[in-house]
């Protein structure tokens, strides 16, 4: 497996600071634009999320102008992948598919994406998305219909799938069923066929949410399809009155860079390690607090990338 390094994970909303202009059809603002000015060599590959810019049809000539935009600023010839936030793989309930394949299909053959990315979540129900993914339902009838679900998506894409471990937010999400949720995962992948990617984040949050904090966060982590792990995710966290809340802001706590190290070494596929929603101001730069932790990640992939050299 072709070790790349170090990506960039971008959601850019539309109408946002930090996302694509609603006019002019749909550019990245100036302040992502400055971003990457600033920042995209120092990153290895890149990836966008999805998300819609309005009600209308699914039409992925509508996305090419922000696609094309986005992609140019970070360099043409550079590895990119695509994070889906349609397919709905963790749901109880059976929808057609079609529509959302041609889409992503669509954007693959245009932008060459390597991989697509997909959490292991509720999305919708009832056609109706929600405002955070839900984790799937853990029991032996919801594992059934994950597995068949992701399955499906492996078919259908012309890009690999790799699903991503979920979230587990206390008090902002809820359980349903008592499967452990590392052994629900695991068997969704290797079943499934598809690839995995590990979010440090949400295997935190999950980790916390069972009551194991400190030294026993690296507890159970043996039972993750490691074997299988082809890309690794971390983005801004925090620990509020004890609850680990994974807040996209920018910050990453020591916690998600000792779990990253422990890792690392256990994951023989992994393709790279991805900086996921970085904060930056008007100028690009990135936002203080998040620098040194920014800068300890970027450290550790290239020493996991090139194991050989110095990097002292």
């Amino acid at each position: 497996m072709e070790r790349l390094g170090l990506g960039l994970g971008l959601d850019l909303v539309w109408g946002e600071r930090i996302g694509f202009e609603r006019e002019g059809g749909g550019r990245p603002t100036d302040r992502v634009r400055a971003h990457l000015e600033r920042y995209a060599s120092e990153y290895d590959y890149m990836f966008v999320a999805f998300q819609p810019i309005d009600y209308g049809p699914l039409d992925a000539a509508r996305y090419h102008r922000a696609y094309d935009s986005v992609f140019e600023l970070f360099g043409e010839g550079r590895p990119r992948a695509f994070h889906q936030t349609m397919l709905n793989t963790g749901t109880p309930e059976g929808y057609e598919k079609k529509v959302v394949a041609d889409f992503t299909n669509a954007l693959t053959e245009r932008y060459g994406f390597r991989w697509i990315i997909e959490d292991l979540g509720i999305w919708s129900l009832a056609g109706r998305s929600l405002p955070y993914p839900m984790p799937p339902v853990l029991t032996e009838e919801g594992l059934r219909r994950a597995v068949a679900t992701v399955g499906e998506w492996v078919e259908l894409l012309d890009a690999p799938l790799s699903v991503e471990f979920p979230g587990f937010t206390e008090g902002g999400s809820f359980l349903v069923g008592t499967l452990d949720a590392f052994d629900f995962y695991a068997t969704v992948v290797r079943e499934s066929g598809a690839l995995a990617t590990i979010d440090v984040g949400h295997v935190l949050a999950y980790q916390w949410l069972k009551g194991r904090t400190g030294e026993r966060m690296f507890d159970g982590l043996e039972a993750l399809p490691l074997e299988r792990c082809h890309e690794v995710h971390l983005s801004g966290c925090q620990i509020v009155d004890g609850r680990f809340r994974d807040l996209h802001h920018g910050v990453l706590l020591d916690e998600q860079l000792a779990l990253l190290e422990h890792l690392l070494p256990r994951m023989p596929r992994l393709a790279g390690v991805t900086y996921e929603d970085p904060k930056f101001d008007a100028d690009g730069e990135l936002v203080a607090k998040s620098r040194p932790n920014a800068e300890r990640l970027a450290q550790i992939v290239r020493q996991w990338k090139e194991p050989t050299r110095d990097h002292s």
